[in-house]
């Protein structure tokens, strides 16, 4: 099966039970609500539990799961780090990878990405182009011709590198995903449904504490 987002199925990842987490009688259960990687991905030593969310500017689920990444940012845990990898299963989604890197790098993740999901899914923008998309970011105040420079930088073709790496130590094949310390994978899928998909978060976040030790 081709890796891509799974709108169409209401899907995060593939092969995944989507049992409700309200049926764990002991919490959210390995194998149901989340997967444990065969292979841990080795992270930094930094004394934090990383989260990272893998999404796609084009896909209708990670655009309704935004507003709770968004809640639960607002009561992130002091030890706890978080970072958005955008994925690139298709030449779009890489397009939208670069534009979301490049806004990093000039930062203007705060005041564009939510805007930049809203014009996709509300508007009903495209914003598949250079073009579309510095015309719309110059629309919101940022230099558009050092956007489009930023865009086709070297800084962010290393930091896109290293997100298709993390999306494939991850066994990313679907968005919306949230990994947790290179070592578990959620999804809306496997939680239930995108409002349990952070009560799964904090679980392997304990979890992943326990690690660090």
């Amino acid at each position: 099966m081709n890796r891509r987002d799974f709108s169409s199925l209401g899907l995060g990842l593939v092969g995944v039970s989507a049992a409700p987490l309200a049926q764990a009688q002991a919490g959210p259960v390995e194998g149901t609500h989340y997967q444990r990687l065969a292979q841990p991905i080795p992270m930094a030593s930094t004394g934090k539990v990383e989260v990272v969310e893998f999404f796609w500017y084009g896909c209708p689920h990670c655009f309704a799961l935004e507003p709770l990444v968004e809640q639960w940012l607002a009561r992130l845990p002091p030890d706890v780090s978080f970072r958005r990898a955008p994925a690139a299963f298709t030449p779009q989604y890489e397009f939208h990878q670069r534009v979301y890197f490049a806004l990093e790098a000039m930062g203007g993740v705060a005041t564009v990405h939510r805007k930049l999901f809203n014009a996709i899914h509300l508007e009903k923008k495209r914003l598949g182009s250079e073009a579309e998309v510095v015309a719309f970011v110059t629309g919101l105040g940022l230099d558009g011709a050092k956007f489009s420079e930023t865009l086709k930088s070297f800084g962010v073709a290393t930091k896109a590198r290293q997100a298709r790496q993390l999306a494939e130590g991850y066994r990313i094949e679907g968005v919306p995903a949230v990994g947790v310390q290179g070592r578990y994978i959620t999804s809306a899928a496997m939680a239930g449904s995108n409002d349990r998909v952070f009560q799964v978060v904090d679980h392997l976040i304990a979890l992943a504490r326990k690690t660090l030790g």
